[in-house]
Formats: structure tokens, sequence, C-alpha cells
């Protein structure tokens, strides 16, 4: 029996860094780093014959005066660019086409169908009133509505909001009775409309690093565009992860708990997401619960919709959420997912008073005091708290990421995730592998990875921006149209 070194804690365990897949074939074309791969084997998507545009074409919604910040933004994406920050991680960036394998095209100043102006003299009028959120927003929702009548012309539409209309982005606080968001009630309406919309700020203009900014938002619309930049290495084709969250819409009468389940398949990918809505919701503090009914209806849902998409049901299911599941969530998981072999149910907490402190062996000979480490606990550190729960460190010191150590944060000492499980088989190892992979499946910025799996990193974006819905779908959404 092996004796663990002195300064390693009984039952730890490392999960090594996950691998990307980039490309659906070859299995040798994989890296640990998501930038890295993307420059050496080029997106995923790229041999597959449903893939983005090529060229991906573009249309710009700006105030008056203002279309070429935006232009020249776009040019910079035709040219390499050097990292200034992050260099340990950050490479250069090679141009959009070099990197995705498809062209950009940008319109012409003017461009019918793909150039609309926010009339100066509307806008100034906008921000001089009581409530300037209310006129801007309809100005712009306007013009998204205009811009959508030729949706055949383009494929993601940029919008830019520079900070001179920052009064008019949000209600003011004091107010009791008003909760206005300029950004998510865009990404409420273009949701609406299935239209993929990239919503832009001066940071994107003026940031000092070009080629973070060229990562960042090139990422972004080859994704709403339909390209699928990577995927994970090595997961069981049919296995399946399901990421719930709840939020309350205000109604004239109730309150109305909605659930939004998010579906990924064994690759992380985002298949789509059903939203929900119940009038039976409880409340167990400030959290709200389903019923045992409305359970078995948002998971029947969610079920049917990924063997759609398959064409036969998953295996293995885990099902993430941020609160407790109650006696009554899981009797209408399992009612709904009698099908599926192996059902998992964990809660991922992420408000946890513990923390760990790296320290590394003795050096003197003798010694059996350790030595306080120079870099924090490596990401992918386990530890488990009993049968039922784990510790899992998904932020950390990441070793083969460049030339050595690289820590994202940068600073301050990484608190783990607590993970519960609530029905499941087998050792923690299996599940803390699955999400450590799925906190590198948001293509939505150019990280290393989240601190959360993107089941639930999805989540507050997704319960943000449901709450100013004016009506809910009963047909899938596709979240690029929300990212």
């Amino acid at each position: 029996m092996n004796q663990a070194p002195p300064n390693v804690l009984p039952l730890y365990e490392q999960i090594s860094e996950p691998t990307l897949s980039f490309h659906p074939d070859r299995p040798t074309d994989v890296d640990v780093h998501p930038l890295a791969g993307l420059l050496r084997f080029g997106p995923y998507c790229r041999k597959l014959p449903i893939s983005a545009a090529d060229p991906i074409r573009l249309a710009i919604i700006a105030p008056e005066g203002t279309g070429n910040r935006v232009l020249n933004l776009l040019a910079e994406f035709n040219q390499s660019q050097r990292p200034r920050e992050r260099h340990q991680y950050l490479p250069e960036f090679g141009g959009f086409s070099r990197v995705f394998g498809v062209g950009l095209d940008a319109p012409t100043p003017g461009s019918v169908g793909r150039v609309l102006s926010l009339p100066n003299t509307a806008i100034d009028a906008a921000l001089s009133s009581q409530r300037p959120y209310e006129p801007l927003s309809e100005l712009i929702h306007r013009s998204v509505r205009q811009l959508n009548s030729s949706r055949q012309e383009f494929d993601v539409a940029l919008l830019y909001l520079p900070d001179a209309l920052a009064s008019g982005f949000k209600s003011d606080p004091a107010d009791e009775e008003a909760d206005f968001d300029l950004h998510d009630s865009v990404k409420a309406l273009s949701s609406t409309l299935r239209l993929p919309v990239q919503i832009l700020n001066d940071d994107a203009i003026t940031y000092k690093c070009r080629c973070s900014v060229a990562w960042r938002l090139s990422l972004a619309l080859f994704t709403k565009a339909g390209g699928i930049p990577w995927k994970l290495d090595r997961f069981e084709e049919r296995h399946a992860y399901v990421g719930l969250s709840y939020c309350v819409r205000k109604a004239s009468r109730a309150q109305f708990v909605t659930c939004c389940s998010q579906i990924f398949d064994a690759e992380g990918t985002n298949l789509r997401f059903l939203l929900y809505e119940s009038a039976d919701g409880r409340y167990e503090g400030e959290n709200p619960f389903l019923p045992r009914g409305d359970m078995y209806r948002v998971m029947a849902r969610t079920l049917a919709l990924y063997q759609k998409q398959k064409g036969i049901p998953p295996t293995r299911l885990v099902v993430h959420k941020t609160t407790p599941f109650t006696p009554d969530e899981i009797d209408g998981c399992n009612d709904a997912l009698s099908s599926v072999d192996d059902v998992e149910l964990l809660t991922v907490g992420q408000r946890v008073s513990w923390s760990g402190i790296r320290i590394d062996p003795p050096t003197a000979k003798g010694s059996t005091k350790g030595i306080a480490a120079k870099y924090p606990i490596e990401r992918g550190a386990t530890l488990p708290l009993g049968v039922y729960e784990f510790l899992l460190w998904t932020q950390g010191n990441c070793s083969g990421i460049g030339k050595g150590t690289y820590f994202k944060e940068g600073k301050g000492i990484p608190h783990p995730l607590r993970i519960t499980r609530y029905q499941g088989m087998g050792g923690f190892h299996a599940s803390a592998r699955e999400l450590m992979a799925l906190t590198k499946m948001n293509w939505n910025n150019d990280s290393l990875y989240d601190r959360l799996p993107v089941t639930l990193s999805y989540a507050s974006i997704l319960a943000r921006v449901v709450k100013r819905m004016g009506s809910l779908s009963q047909t899938p959404y596709d979240f690029r149209f929300f990212m």
C-alpha cells in the first residue's frame, strides 16, 4: 500500500487539466489550451458540413456619426495582434480568417439593410427625459426590429452602445418599482426574434490589449454565426448534462417561478434550452423550488429534446443546480428520467468557507516541515468531506500552460466549489472530471476556464434575461441569441 507524502492530505486527488477536441475525426487534434488549439488545428466545425457562413456577414447599429468606430474595430480583426497582458496564456492573434478558416464581411458605410444609424436628435431627447432608459430602449428596440426585416442580408448584428448613453442603460437603483437593464432587454428581444446580436461598448474600442479584444470578440462572432470552436475530448457519447436555474418574473397578480433547463451533450455542446413557468413554485428562504409535478414536466421536456436531437436517450444524465434538491424535486426527476440508467443530481455551491493553501515538501534533509508554495493550490484539486460531499478547486494554478505555471486570477487564494450529491452512484472522481471539463466550454470568452461549469455559468445570464421577456415560447431557445 502506497503511503501519501507527508504534505498531502488523505483522500486528496488531483484531476488533470481536461483536453479539448478540435476535429471530429482526428483524435490527435487535442489541446488543453483553447486558443493554442485553435491556432494549431482550426475550429472543430471546420470539417463539418454545417458550420459558420463563409464569410460571416455583419450588420451594424450605432449612434449617428459613430459607425466608423465599429468599422475600424472590425478592420483590426484582419490583422495580427500581439498580447500586452496575460503573456503566459494569451497567444498572438493571427487574424480572423487564419484562426477560424472563414472570412469576416463588414458592411460599407451606408449599406442598405446592413447599417442603421440612431439619430442624435432622438438620443438627446431620450437622455434628457425623466426616465431616459424608457425612450432610449424604445429607440433601440425599434432599430433592432427594423434591421431584422433585412435578416437575409447578414448573419450577426453589432450594436454599439457608447458610454455617452450610460444614463439610459439602467433604471435608478433607488426606484423600487423599476428593474431595467438595456443590455438584457435587447437580448430578450433578440432571442424572441432569433437574431444573434453582439453588443459593443467603449471598452472594445479603447482597451489597451487589442489582442485580448480580438480573441474575445472573434470567438463570440464565430459562435453566434453558428460556428463550433472546440468540444470536450474523451467523453462517453451518450452522456448528457443539464443545468437548472430559477428566476422570478413579476406579473400583475402573482410571482411566477420560471425554470430554465439547458441540456448539453457528451461533448459539452449546448443543444438548446427550455423555459417552463410555474405558478406553484414555492420558497425556502430566498430560494425558489418546484413541486414534483412541475419538475417532472421540466425534465420530461428536457429529455425529449435530447432524444429528438440524438435519436436515443442518454445512458447517463447529470443534473446541476446551485440550490439543494428537495425530495419533491428528486422524485420529479426520477419520474421523468426512468428510461435513463444512471441519473446523478448535484448541487454546486459557491459560498464556501473552505480554502486551500499549497504546501510543498520540505527541502532540508531530515526536516518534516513543509514550505509554503509560491503558487496557489492546483486547479483540479479534490477533497471529500464525506460520503455525499466533496470540494473541487476549479480555480488554481495550471501547470503546462505556456512555458510554466499559470494562475488565471493572478492573485488571491482560490476558493473551491462544494459539490453535494443527492443521487448517483460510484466515486466522486468521475463527477469531478466532468465538472472540470465543463468549466472550459464557455465559447463567449477567451479564458482558459470559468469557475462554474457551463451548465451553470450560463444560468445567471439566462435568468437575468428571462426576467425581462414579455412572453415565453414553448419551443426550445438557442443560447447563442442570449450570448
